[in-house]
Formats: C-alpha cells, structure tokens, sequence
C-alpha cells in the first residue's frame, strides 16, 4: 500500500512564461491563495540566472503556503532551490536516476502523454504521480496528442494520483474531474482570469473531497 501523497486532490497550478519576477510571484500568490495543491515552476525562455531566481522566490512562497513546489524538466534547478520535486516528460532521465539525486522523498511526476502503458512504465519506475493529456486542445502545446479521459480510470489501479493537463478550463474542468483526475493541471485557465484568485477558487472548489490523494 503506498503512503498518502503529500499533498490534496486539487489544482495544480502551472506557471507561464512571465519574465517579471513581481508579476510571477503575484500570480502564483493567487493561485495558492484560492486553493491549489501544487505548484510547478515551469519557464521555458528565461535564462539560467532568471530561472534560478524565480525557482528560489517560488518555493519561499510555497513553503509558506505547505504547498509543494514542483520544477519542470530541470533536475539540477528542483535540487538547487530545495523543490519539493521535478516533473519529467519523456526526454528528462528515469525516474530512478532522478530520485537517486533528490531523495526518497521527493515528489517525480510523469508525463504519460495519451498511453497507460507510460503510466504503468512510470508507477513501476517510482514515479509520484502520472499526467495525461492534453485532454482538450492546449493553446501552450497545440500539437499534443488528445489523451482520451478513459485513462483517467484505466490508470485508476496504478495506485498514484493522476493529473490532466492540456486545455483544461472552468467550462470543462468538471468533465475531468468526473472521469477521475486528481488534479487539474492549468496555465492560462488561472493566468489569464480577470480575478486569478477567483478562479483558482472556483476550479478547487470542483473537488467534493479534499482528502489525500492516493
């Protein structure tokens, strides 16, 4: 039996690409403030030192909140900055490596595209959790492979959390959550609202029970 995730069923909050540290930090600020349960940095057209800086300032405000901070791709970043963890897509190492470097208790999230047999490959592995998607058309991946939702309770005997991602917003977010994700993963969902406080809110609030994930 796996120990209970550290962290609750719920949004996941996906950082933009935001040169401006302030507005960065603001947006993620929100974020936790209306109820996500995790919190990726992910910057893929900053430089070195500015990724390092808002990495740092990101999981000052995370730890803040108790809420994990998770780095996309970048292993050597999670384990600078003290990241709670790092989510790997198919080109980022193995999983064993990764915790190799980062702990036993680090949190590795995998992504598994549109294929429960990566999901499996990834629970073998040690992964934390395993991602889908894209769900629905995503303006920041447009040429992703559609994940079907019938992952979602495919993957529901792997004994991890599963995330989606990919398109995801407040008119189709229940849809989701239906099928079986744990969490929903979005960027611009959250980044773009007029109120992302607001909005953060009312995507939590689409999880009835707010219990450990698996």
């Amino acid at each position: 039996m796996r120990a209970a995730a550290p962290w609750r069923r719920g949004l996941y909050f996906v950082t933009p690409d935001r040169t401006d540290t302030a507005v960065l930090l603001l947006l993620a600020e929100q974020a936790l403030a209306g109820g996500a349960s995790l919190l990726q940095y992910r910057n893929k057209s900053a430089d070195g030192t500015t990724r390092h800086a808002q990495a740092s300032a990101l999981q000052a405000l995370a730890l803040r909140a108790e809420v994990p901070l998770i780095i996309n791709d970048d292993v050597r970043l999670a384990a600078a900055v003290g990241a709670a963890g790092v989510h790997l897509g198919r080109d980022d190492g193995d999983i064993a490596s990764v915790r190799a470097m980062l702990g036993a208790a680090a949190i590795i999230g995998a992504s598994c595209y549109a294929s429960i047999d990566a999901a499996r490959r990834a629970a073998s592995g040690g992964a934390s959790y395993v991602a889908f998607g894209a769900v629905f058309p995503s303006g920041t991946k447009p040429a992703a492979a559609r994940a079907p939702l019938e992952l979602f309770r495919q993957a529901g005997d792997l004994g991890l959390p599963r995330v989606a991602i990919g398109g995801i917003n407040i008119d189709n977010a229940g849809i989701v959550v239906a099928a079986g994700a744990d969490l929903i993963a979005v960027v611009s969902a959250v980044a773009d609202a007029p109120e992302p406080r607001t909005m953060a809110a009312r995507l939590s609030a689409l999880f009835d029970s707010n219990g450990p994930t698996a």
